[in-house]
């Protein structure tokens, strides 16, 4: 893993998700096969292939807090093209010191991860009612994890901080994006400690080697996204979680 510090000339970014994002490190040591926020190497130069790399802007809080009082007020995407809480979170403390900005400004602030680490910074999430903290769950089976999410944390772990976010009164989702196979059990893991739920498909080249390395092709049909996807909305909205598939 290649790790840089660096300068950022700027990290409160418009966005087509929500109002603004930012985003206190490029790059990602999750790696996730599928991940779409590969697109960014485009702009930033790296010739490292996706994973091997991050670049910390050491910077980020002190811009956030000089970019946030020059901006209309709007929701905050805490992260667009990294994971927020990735491994090198525990360090550096960057999305925490953000998040306490935007918290402390009173703006909405969402969260997406998938590390169990947010919850270390749960006091300060809970201390704003514009919160609400999303965990990407793409399967119920852990063994499926591995393959696509080698380097991600466990789906338990991933669970249990959904359960901690919220009974500490947080608004929480579950973003089952791209759905994978074995998501088919994830209703009754979510079932009371998610306010909603978001279904997507793979809509990415990028991980589609690892379904014919593995045999899986058969998981990566139209027949496949769209039956369980209505399969697992029907059954979250049984258990009184509303549920939106997105493709």
């Amino acid at each position: 893993m290649i790790v840089r510090e660096i300068q950022a000339r700027s990290v409160l970014s418009e966005s087509k998700v929500y109002d603004y994002t930012v985003n206190a490190y490029a790059g990602c040591a999750h790696a996730c096969s599928y991940c779409y926020a590969r697109f960014m190497k485009r702009f930033t130069g790296h010739k490292e292939p996706w994973g091997d790399f991050v670049d910390v802007k050491v910077n980020a809080p002190d811009l956030l807090a000089a970019e946030i009082r020059k901006k209309r007020s709007g929701t905050i995407w805490v992260s667009g093209v990294c994971d927020p809480y990735q491994p090198l979170e525990a360090k550096y403390e960057l999305t925490k010191a953000c998040i306490g900005i935007i918290t402390g400004s009173g703006w909405p602030l969402v969260v997406q991860t998938r590390s169990p680490l947010v919850v270390r910074d749960l006091d300060i999430l809970a201390s704003s009612p514009a919160v609400e903290v999303g965990l990407s769950i793409t399967t119920a089976d852990d063994r499926v994890r591995r393959l696509f999410e080698p380097k991600a944390p466990p789906i338990a772990g991933r669970v249990e901080a959904l359960r901690q976010l919220h009974d500490a009164g947080i608004r929480t989702f579950a973003m089952v994006a791209p759905l994978l196979p074995g998501a088919e059990e994830l209703p009754g893991l979510l079932a009371g400690k998610v306010d909603r739920v978001l279904i997507d498909r793979m809509n990415y080249g990028y991980g589609s080697w690892v379904y014919r390395t593995y045999g899986l092709e058969s998981f990566q049909t139209d027949e496949f996204f769209e039956g369980t996807a209505q399969e697992l909305a029907a059954e979250l909205e049984a258990a009184g979680v509303p549920c939106r598939i997105v493709f």
